[in-house]
């Protein structure tokens, strides 16, 4: 695991590279100051329309253990796992937060999957963004607000599997991009004795036919 190489309550523009070989993973630990990022957390919960969506295991509808938005331009709906969502329109906290990890990124997206982790039992298990309306080398910039978490990886193909793991700090962004969803998969998993929120933007292309 990672330490932090930027202690202190400064935005930083510096990342770091995680060496995982066939993929690109680059981590900025603070983007924002904490006060900011503090404010930014509150008004995201208190603001944004959270549904709870449903997938079906075994022939019954289960609830996924976190709430979520899909947010963005009007065209670009998204699915995964059976589900199908079509974009809120953009909220100004989020776009505040856009243009900050566009400037970083050099990459504009049009849309963001929000997650909210209400505590340490919400998760998301094993997957890849590797649907087809990402592209075949999709940039995936995420951003976090809240409760650090463990954040895991795992390579789809070789066995036994390599693993790697980081903590995502509040006011952090991570990008995955290259061959990132083709070869790794990811997971948040649960942390019982996490009380504390967390919120996820995960920023994204939805490319066009």
């Amino acid at each position: 695991m990672q330490a932090n190489l930027f202690d202190g309550d400064q935005p930083s523009s510096q990342a770091i590279k995680h060496p995982i070989g066939n993929a690109e993973l680059l981590e900025y630990p603070q983007i924002f100051c904490r006060a900011k990022a503090d404010q930014m957390l509150k008004t995201l919960i208190a603001d944004i329309p959270w549904q709870q969506e449903h997938l079906k295991i075994a022939g019954k509808l289960r609830a996924i253990p976190r709430l979520q938005c899909w947010m963005g331009d009007s065209m670009s709906e998204y699915g995964y796992s059976g589900v199908r969502l079509s974009p809120q329109p953009w909220n100004e906290t989020v776009k505040t937060i856009h243009e900050r990890v566009a400037d970083l990124s050099g990459s504009t997206f049009n849309s963001v999957l929000i997650n909210f982790y209400r505590n340490g039992q919400d998760s998301v298990a094993w997957h890849a963004d590797d649907e087809a309306e990402l592209g075949a080398a999709p940039v995936i910039a995420s951003v976090s607000l809240g409760a650090e978490r463990i954040f895991e990886l795992k390579q789809k193909h070789q066995v036994p599997a390599k693993k790697y793991k980081l903590s995502l700090r509040h006011a952090s962004l991570l990008i995955m991009a290259g061959t990132m969803q083709q070869h790794w998969l990811h997971q948040l998993p649960k942390e019982k004795a996490l009380a504390e929120a967390r919120i996820n933007l995960t920023f994204r292309n939805i490319v066009s036919d």
